[in-house]
């Protein structure tokens, strides 16, 4: 009777799919919870190639075990995905290693796997409740943008968005593009605040020829490509009065005259406009129009900013964390707790836009694992953050109490914008003991 191999009683008995490769690659262990998750038999995946059995979408190029092999380093915990014998893309994390003998000798490889279906089943159904087109939040300010968005989407309205810089105005005129009847056409942006306003006229409405020197041929201007879509016009608050003349005629009339024409041109197009600016303190400035304001302002989308949304700042980090493994040769895991507090902790003046610039300089000194408050940006882990909870109940805390603190300590108010039962945030309060005077039930 064969004595039995402790070595793969333990290796089958883990829920982690292990499999090792020899010099050749030929694949010479075959666990339990590999048969599991790939669907093939150890007795047909022994002595076969490891790319045919283990089919994974770096296969071809970007073999982890092969870098492993030549570079010496391991890799730990790379998302892929690989295709089980039933031909389905199963979402898995791989880890590698060398495999010596007892005098260091190299003989070969060792991967294991884990099957993410069940944390990516799990990914898509939050991406489905708190994203909306490239937008992401559980916010309660954001989440009802998000429930009325697809009735703004599908009017032809004009939409003002406001808000402080970096807080997304763009994705959300893009949303509101691709939720519409004209998500078929094109999607023009323009930065009024980036052209002077000469040059902003002409590309907006575009020229005939000859309307000016060196204008040997007709240009077609913004208003033009966009045609049968939608106009995006940022920071619409730095827009000269001249130009703010001729985009109320465009709203009034639906046409528009490119320079040095006889005859005006129908506009198809629908009109987004942003600002980060006060139009209201404008319009008393004399600064800007009021009857355009009234024309741009038929629904106004105002984006809190980042401060005002703090819940958010774990599933941006993901989100961008996720974004840059995919446009770099990294594999960053996540981040820890100490940098995630830092993160939690600062007032992001730049808002959503600082908060992926500080994620993007962590990818660059990161070299792979979780990131660390030295792989941030030098002003976030310099203000002694250590003593604030980092975990998700202190977080979950901090969250309660900022929405007392908004609502004057009124739980009904509370309960209403966050979501939940009246008695579930009174006993969240009792878990974090959290006392105060209650001006009211």
């Amino acid at each position: 009777m064969k004595k039995p191999d402790f070595n793969e009683i333990i290796l089958n008995s883990v829920t982690d799919g292990v499999f090792t490769v020899d010099s050749d690659w030929r694949i010479t262990f075959f666990n339990q919870a590999a048969e599991k998750i790939t669907g093939v038999y150890a007795c047909e995946a022994t002595a076969r190639m490891c790319w045919d059995v283990f089919r994974a979408n770096i296969c071809e190029s970007q073999c982890a075990l092969k870098n492993t092999l030549i570079t010496g380093k391991p890799v730990v915990n790379k998302a892929i995905f690989i295709v089980n014998a039933d031909g389905k893309r199963v979402p898995v994390s791989i880890s590698t290693g060398i495999l010596k003998d007892e005098n260091g000798r190299m003989i070969g490889g060792v991967e294991t796997f884990r099957d993410l279906s069940v944390v990516e089943k799990l990914r898509q159904e939050l991406e489905k409740n708190y994203t909306v087109g490239d937008m992401i939040s559980k916010n309660h300010q954001m989440r009802e943008i998000f429930k009325i968005l697809p009735a703004i989407a599908a009017s032809d309205c004009t939409v003002l968005i406001t808000g402080p810089t970096g807080t997304g105005k763009e994705l959300l005129a893009r949303a509101v593009h691709n939720l519409s009847p004209r998500r078929e056409k094109p999607f023009i942006a323009v930065n009024c605040a980036a052209l002077p306003d000469t040059l902003l006229e002409s590309e907006l409405f575009g020229y005939e020829a000859g309307a000016f020197t060196d204008a040997r041929k007709s240009k077609p201007g913004r208003f033009a490509r966009a045609q049968g879509g939608t106009l995006f016009l940022d920071e619409i608050g730095d827009v000269s009065p001249g130009v703010q003349v001729k985009l109320l005629r465009v709203l009034q009339e639906k046409e528009y005259e490119p320079l040095g024409a006889i005859h005006p041109v129908r506009a198809d197009v629908r009109l987004l406009a942003a600002t980060n600016k006060n139009l209201a303190e404008a319009i008393e400035k004399d600064c800007f129009r009021a009857d355009l304001y009234y024309r741009l302002n038929v629904i106004n989308l105002n984006l809190p900013s980042l401060v005002e949304r703090r819940e958010d700042i774990p599933l941006l980090v993901e989100h961008f964390i996720d974004h840059n493994n995919a446009l770099s040769e990294k594999t960053i895991s996540g981040i820890s707790g100490p940098a995630l507090n830092s993160l939690m902790n600062h007032d992001f003046p730049g808002n959503i836009r600082e908060l992926a610039n500080a994620i993007e300089h962590a990818f660059v000194l990161c070299p792979g694992g979780l990131i660390e408050p030295k792989h941030l940006p030098s002003y976030l882990h310099s203000g002694g953050n250590d003593a604030v909870p980092c975990t998700l109940a202190g977080m979950e805390a901090q969250f309660i109490r900022d929405a007392l603190v908004r609502n004057n300590w009124k739980r009904v108010a509370v309960a209403k914008e966050l979501g939940i039962d009246k008695s579930t945030l009174w006993r969240k309060m009792k878990q974090y003991n959290i006392r105060a005077e209650i001006s009211s039930p």
